[in-house]
């Protein structure tokens, strides 16, 4: 007698909460993905817009949708994605955001990975999509390059890396034998804690190169995701709480090598992301957040800084732990961008070693320069002064302790790269020559008439000698009207308007708009970001 099949099909569950707008096209994204989805359960988080109505409509048109409101506001994700844990029926699961959709074809790809391989988790591809823009950005890229089955995670510490919970299916079996819920209430960040407690359940894991998720990102929008808003103290200390519990689960499981790749995650995601915006901080949320951070960082054992010791991350996490106070924030800035460039002044210690500074001799800077040249972080100032004839960029390269001299830098490949949709423009190539000063300069010309509307980054490729080469930006050169708009005569527009500005990670970028009434949606947009 053949064996009976194993039932297949998945619930999508998706939470909103006065998210009228956009709940409609996330629910029928769901719907749209065909006989792999059985069950679409829609929880609504005590809306007060016109969600519920939309949902009860939406309904009417499907069996296969199931709407669960929820009389009380819970204040976070957790709790209403446990409500709708509660109500699937299928024996696969997945989760869904209001302002989120699915691309085609997502659950029947994870469905397939999860049935073919036995695993209880299928993890797939989410793309960042940025709003209005459309402009697209892969989460965890190297995690989902190719279809691989993960007996266990301990064999793949790099998961811990993918904290979202919406590009995976979960067997729904499993996470009720395990008891594996959602934090309840106003829990920031649940989903790291959720993804701590499946993986300390050791599951077999399949994953596929699909994309399988798109994450709408909305800057501008008038009420900023919770993972957005992070203005506030409190947010930091959010994160901080919900890494540190997920340190705390997969210790408690017995998966140390899994908990300090969690604390080596917070040093090179969170910290980088968080100290990289301290500048724009007021000085109250500076102080409270430089001894937030201390406090989370002394809970650190010696054996969680033994990953990668010489990463950017923890030499500014040994910044903040050195120094009661915060300090150095534009060159903590430079250094917690991506990549990582580590800017003037190179101090050396009392016995002639590599330091931080001269007053924070504690804090070596030596292990650093043992990286491959590929990896160092590398300091290029970039000066441009756009011209009505000729623009040039001006780089210079600085020295780092003679390790830059020893790789012997020989050129460097410039281009700009369109912010809207990744477009590169004008490559060109130019011979390094060492400066009167010290480090290394060149001249590239620079075409704004041909780059076209819109904001482009600079990307440069430094080359060496020995045949190394660094994939980097420039730090954006301020003062003495550098980075001032600039109006220059175009025989087609009339006029075109170019602004050099430093990226929020210190970076040069530049943005073009032709004619007046380009000028002016420019000028627009940036009240409106400022007003924001």
């Amino acid at each position: 007698m053949p064996p009976t099949p194993r039932p297949t099909g998945a619930s999508v569950v998706v939470i909103g909460y006065n998210d009228a707008a956009h709940v409609s096209d996330a629910v029928r994204s769901a719907l749209a993905q065909g006989p792999a989805v059985r069950q679409v359960v829609a929880v609504d988080d005590c809306s007060t817009d016109g969600s519920p109505q939309l949902l009860a409509r939406l309904a009417a048109g499907d069996p296969r949708l199931t709407v669960v409101r929820r009389t009380v506001n819970s204040g976070g994700c957790g709790s209403p994605r446990n409500d709708g844990l509660d109500a699937v029926t299928s024996p696969y699961v997945m989760f869904l955001d209001s302002d989120d959709v699915l691309p085609a074809g997502a659950v029947a790809a994870l469905l397939g990975a999860a049935t073919e391989a036995g695993a209880e988790v299928a993890g797939g591809l989410c793309v960042r999509r940025e709003l209005p823009s459309g402009r697209e950005r892969p989460w965890q890229e190297s995690l989902y390059a190719a279809h691989a089955v993960v007996a266990d995670p301990s064999l793949r510490p790099r998961l811990v890396h993918d904290t979202l919970c919406v590009n995976k299916l979960y067997r729904t079996g499993f996470l009720r034998e395990h008891g594996i819920r959602f934090p309840e209430g106003r829990f920031l960040y649940e989903d790291f804690v959720f993804t701590a407690r499946v993986l300390a359940a050791a599951p077999r894991v399949a994953l596929v190169p699909d994309p399988v998720y798109v994450w709408h990102v909305r800057r501008a929008a008038d009420r900023l995701s919770l993972s957005l808003d992070r203005a506030d103290i409190g947010n930091w200390q959010a994160r901080t709480r919900a890494c540190a519990l997920a340190h705390d689960i997969l210790l408690g499981a017995g998966h140390k090598d899994l908990a300090r790749a969690a604390r080596a995650k917070f040093l090179d995601h969170e910290l980088r992301m968080y100290a990289g915006e301290l500048e724009l901080r007021d000085p109250d949320y500076r102080r409270a957040w430089w001894a937030h951070t201390r406090a989370h960082l002394e809970q650190y054992e010696p054996a969680d800084w033994e990953r990668d010791p010489t990463a950017p991350g923890r030499l500014l996490a040994r910044v903040v732990l050195a120094s009661p106070r915060p300090r150095d924030l534009g060159r903590l800035k430079e250094l917690a961008a991506r990549p990582a460039r580590l800017c003037p002044p190179y101090a050396r210690g009392p016995d002639g070693t590599p330091v931080w500074s001269d007053d924070l001799p504690g804090v070596g800077l030596a292990p650093l320069l043992t990286r491959p040249t590929r990896r160092l972080p590398l300091a290029v100032d970039a000066e441009l002064r756009p011209r009505a004839r000729t623009t040039l960029l001006r780089l210079r390269l600085h020295e780092l302790y003679g390790r830059v001299a020893r790789a012997g830098p020989t050129e460097v490949a410039t281009e700009w790269r369109s912010r809207a949709d990744g477009r590169p423009a004008q490559r060109r190539t130019t011979a390094f020559t060492p400066a009167p000063d010290g480090g290394w300069s060149a001249a590239v010309p620079v075409a704004p008439y041909g780059l076209g509307a819109g904001t482009w980054d600079l990307r440069l490729c430094v080359r060496f000698a020995d045949g190394a080469h660094r994939d980097m930006t420039a730090h954006a050169v301020m003062g003495a009207g550098l980075l001032r708009r600039r109006a220059l005569p175009s025989a087609r527009h009339g006029v075109l308007l170019i602004h050099p500005y430093a990226t929020h990670s210190g970076a040069l970028a530049l943005r073009i708009a032709p004619g007046a009434r380009g000028a002016l949606s420019i000028t627009q947009a940036r009240l409106h970001r400022r007003l924001h």
